[in-house]
């Protein structure tokens, strides 16, 4: 599914998916010594420039102090998140303790889908990291 063709969402649902991003974030960096290592991920199709959405992530880095230790970007378009090879890439650099959490333009880098949010934040989650977003759920 993708922005230009998905429903509205539920008030509640962005709600939910929203607190439940930002209580991963603060139990990851309440458990953070030392340098916070973030990196920052964008989502574009094959002809978009990925700039402007790594600009908008790298500014949220920049706000909270956070060393971006890695900048990457998928070229796939609004496809399942499983399926993007940057985006593994990074939950790899998590589990291995690299990196503390991925830093995204907005929600949908991650999915426009909720089911496939909530799936890849728990992915996340399991991987000991946290996603930020420069964008909160409801603005896409």
């Amino acid at each position: 599914m993708n922005a230009a063709t998905a429903l509205p969402r539920p008030r509640a649902a962005q709600s939910h998916l929203g607190a439940l991003r930002r209580t991963q974030l603060e139990t990851v960096l309440r458990d953070v010594a030392g340098e916070t290592r973030f990196a920052l991920y964008v989502l574009v199709g094959p002809r978009q420039d990925p700039a402007p959405r790594l600009a908008a992530a790298q500014a949220l880095a920049t706000r909270h102090g956070w060393t971006v230790a890695d900048r990457t970007f998928d070229l796939t378009g609004p496809t399942h998140p499983a399926t993007r090879p940057q985006l593994a890439r990074l939950l790899g650099a998590a589990r291995r303790r690299e990196i503390h959490g991925i830093l995204a333009a907005s929600r949908i880098d991650i999915s426009d889908d909720d089911r496939e949010y909530a799936a890849m934040l728990a992915q996340i989650r399991d991987a000991g990291a946290a996603l930020a977003l420069a964008r909160e759920e409801n603005v896409l």
